[in-house]
């Protein structure tokens, strides 16, 4: 009788287990087939920050805690392009399946929403763990790269990629049209990374707007990861998870609520 029952629970992880790897591996595919459109605008961006800020403005700026300006920078600089790598993947993916009636497909298969939901997201993880590997890589070029503690890097460039996934996801879902893809990253995503202390210490700002920068979710992020290569942080690295994995619950649950509803699933 048990043998019966362990074999009918595997029968049925199954079709669960191949549903995600074929997304997946969709996902994945996706990614290097137009490689020139998602791994190397990033990294060609990222390279201009790192000539400009790095070497031309950089060398100008003293010391941030015994590390040059440009090794200050390099992990913020990571970060930002694995923000923007996990949500544009998510964003445009689920949004062109959704209007291209792909997306109808899915949810009438015998896939657990977690299951659609999961493939998707992978997809903008892996992407953007690739591009974290690149932008790493092409630094190297212009100092010689720290590390502090190599599990809270991964940790934190995971969580982090996670999170804008799912917050892709969602903006995917309510989006009607192409503009209102690029309404969040434009006046949401950009203005909150580059206030996120990429650039800057916020121990160097007055009292008030350090206060403010607190309120600013990826000022964790890229101060978890900031931990991680030179063992230097603004706040706490503690605190930094604890916000990272809290805002990802969160806005896990809230895409379950949405594919459970239905909300802006049909176009």
């Amino acid at each position: 009788m048990a043998l019966q029952t362990t074999k009918t629970m595997s029968e049925e992880r199954a079709p669960i287990l191949v549903g995600f790897l074929t997304m997946l591996r969709k996902e994945v595919t996706r990614v290097f087939r137009i490689w020139s459109q998602t791994l190397l605008p990033p990294v060609v961006t990222t390279s201009l920050y790192f000539a400009i800020f790095g070497a031309f403005i950089g060398s100008q700026i003293a010391k941030i805690d015994g590390f040059s300006y440009i090794q200050f920078i390099v992990p913020g600089l990571v970060m930002m392009a694995v923000i923007t790598s996990a949500y544009s993947n998510t964003v445009s993916t689920f949004f062109g399946a959704k209007m291209q009636r792909n997306l109808e497909e899915l949810l009438v298969s015998p896939m657990p929403d977690w299951v659609v939901i999961a493939g998707f997201v992978s997809g903008g993880v892996v992407r953007a763990l690739l591009v974290a590997i690149l932008v790493l890589i092409v630094s190297l070029f212009f100092t010689h790269l720290i590390i502090f503690n190599l599990f809270i890097i991964f940790a934190a460039a995971f969580l982090t990629s996670l999170l804008f996934s799912l917050a892709g996801l969602v903006n995917g879902i309510f989006a009607k049209s192409f503009d209102g893809i690029s309404i969040v990253p434009t006046f949401v995503l950009v203005p909150l990374t580059y206030l996120g202390g990429v650039f800057y210490s916020i121990n160097r700002l007055p009292p008030f707007f350090r206060f403010l920068s607190l309120g600013n979710p990826i000022l964790y992020m890229v101060n978890a990861f900031r931990y991680g290569f030179l063992g230097i942080s603004d706040v706490s690295v503690t605190v930094s998870f604890e916000v990272m994995i809290f805002v990802t619950l969160a806005l896990l649950i809230i895409t379950l609520w949405l594919f459970k509803r239905g909300s802006g699933l049909k176009n």
